[in-house]
């Protein structure tokens, strides 16, 4: 059995890491604008002020994908773009890009799917405190309600947060990302109930205003734990580990998941950060608790965990990606079979991808074969899900194309189009060609 005939073949990009026109016409500043601007910051000492200017280049963009055959593309919406100081006016030039966005995205066939936020807070926000101000659920609705109004007549799929994990976690507790702080645990904490009562109120907001009735989503991220045998303990203990809070970390799924799918924050969780959680009542709870259409996962690897409980260490030599990462494809079977077993919902897969170490060669050609062999793994896992009877409904792979890759700039490529930084000039990867072959027989020539 392969994946259902509807289902949606899929790339993925954020605003900051294409779009460019940083300045352009009456966009605000995002606090990713601010942060590249501090020395040190970025690892090459880019930014993301003209990145793919995908702003300018969409059409050409929009083109390739259809080259591709995708069926579905998720992009996220900058929010300064759209209200310049995060609140109050909003700048309809900036709305009127994702309008042609939209258009261009239909005419050719391919589904929008569009998330509100991908980490590129108004600077004019975080000045006020951004996610620490009680107010910042507030602001959020607002933004959400101007963008259902404008375009919830041709978009149907929504997505509200992606990776509170990390926007809260590398944004606030290590400081590795944008806006860079190192806060504690009072703080961090706060801060994440109120991105979680943003996502509630944004769900109404779009199901309010939205013309045509919305399906909606959110987008987190994390490391499912793979069983090391296939006996039914070792299976109980990974999908355990999944959803465990065993120490004080942004770096988990159920501090986030619970409260959006089941409206309560989960009990180890709870105990392990003790005093430092914020006070909250049971309506906060049921404004964070919305009832949801899907589930979508971002997931690049998992991580072994045996019998016994302990996480395995991987041997000398594992595969490893361009970033480092390790090669795990396991981890696309057991992270949806263990959501839907938990939540109920069916299972978008919103980011899964790799980067690589990939040049034009001699002949004008990008031969980038070990994504492929990444990508054929991991969706050889994800189709064992949809064999057993998980209702999977997309594949959103990371990227569509090479893009601003947060602090580490321009040094790391996850593409499916490679571009020349300096050119702007797109050029399809081997892997382009090769996803083609996999949508066009809907999974069936993994």
């Amino acid at each position: 059995m392969a994946f259902q005939q509807d289902f949606i073949w899929g790339a993925a990009t954020s605003s900051y890491q294409i779009e460019g026109a940083a300045q352009a016409d009456g966009k605000g500043t995002s606090i990713w604008d601010t942060y590249c601007e501090q020395p040190g910051r970025i690892l090459d000492g880019s930014s993301g002020e003209v990145a793919c200017d995908h702003y300018h280049r969409y059409a050409e963009d929009v083109d390739l994908m259809a080259d591709i055959g995708l069926r579905g593309y998720r992009f996220s919406l900058s929010w300064p773009r759209i209200m310049p100081e995060g609140t109050g006016a909003v700048n309809e030039a900036g709305l009127d890009f994702y309008d042609r966005l939209v258009d261009a995205l239909l005419a050719k066939g391919i589904q929008p799917f569009a998330t509100l936020y991908h980490w590129d807070l108004p600077q004019t926000l975080f000045s006020q405190g951004g996610w620490m101000n009680p107010a910042s659920p507030g602001w959020f609705e607002q933004y959400a309600a101007a963008v259902a109004k404008r375009l919830g007549d041709r978009v149907r799929n929504w997505f509200t947060l992606n990776e509170p994990q990390c926007f809260i976690g590398l944004g606030l507790w290590s400081g590795d990302q944008a806006p860079g702080l190192k806060m504690g645990w009072n703080d961090i904490l706060l801060a994440a109930h109120h991105a979680l009562l943003a996502h509630g109120l944004s769900v109404q907001a779009i199901r309010e205003h939205a013309a045509r009735p919305p399906k909606i989503g959110a987008a987190p991220t994390g490391t499912p734990m793979i069983p090391a045998t296939n006996t039914a303990r070792n299976i109980e203990v990974a999908y355990e580990a999944t959803f465990s809070v065993p120490e004080p970390t942004t770096w988990n799924f159920s501090w986030y998941t619970d409260p959006i799918f089941q409206g309560h924050y989960p009990e180890d969780g709870l105990r392990i950060f003790g005093n430092d959680v914020p006070k909250y009542s049971d309506r906060d709870m049921a404004v964070i608790h919305q009832p949801l259409d899907f589930c979508g996962l971002n997931i690049y690897h998992g991580r072994q965990i045996a019998e016994d409980g302990t996480k395995l260490e991987r041997p000398a030599g594992f595969p490893l990606t361009a970033m480092k990462w390790p090669l795990t494809p396991e981890a696309l079977y057991w992270g949806p079979r263990f959501f839907h077993q938990r939540y109920g919902l069916p299972i978008y897969i919103t980011e899964n991808g790799c980067s690589m170490n990939d040049w034009i060669d001699a002949d004008g050609r990008v031969p980038d074969f070990q994504r492929i062999d990444y990508h054929r793994r991991y969706l050889r896992a994800y189709r064992r899900a949809a064999a057993e009877g998980i209702p999977l409904l997309g594949y959103f792979l990371w990227s569509f194309m090479d893009n601003f890759e947060w602090s580490k700039g321009y040094t790391e490529r996850f593409g499916l189009i490679h571009v020349d930084f300096q050119t702007l000039q797109r050029t399809p990867k081997a892997s382009a060609n090769w996803y083609r072959e996999v949508i066009a027989s809907n999974g069936e020539n993994l």
